[in-house]
């Protein structure tokens, strides 16, 4: 069965953290409007999905969510979570 929520969770401070660098990245980017930057955006875009894929994975495999409880969290289907995040598991 699936450990319910810690009552404290440090996750959310470091995602804020994350969001401000990557906007920050943004806007350096578009500053100096070099295309070949552009690399870097879309590099740490897989690096994220790979993360998330990952974070699916682990959180299916050895946690034991089922893929409505991840759909509920991503307000999003269950159809369309195992749909993007499935392939492979």
């Amino acid at each position: 069965m699936p450990r319910t929520r810690q009552p404290h969770r440090e996750t959310p401070e470091y995602v804020a953290m994350l969001r401000r660098m990557v906007r920050g990245l943004g806007r350096r980017i578009n500053e100096h409007a070099n295309p070949s930057d552009l690399v870097d955006l879309v590099e740490l875009q897989r690096e994220l999905d790979d993360c998330v894929r990952a974070s699916v994975r682990v959180m299916r495999e050895e946690h034991g969510y089922t893929w409505q409880q991840l759909a509920d969290e991503l307000g999003v289907t269950r159809q369309a979570v195992q749909q993007r995040y499935g392939k492979g598991l």
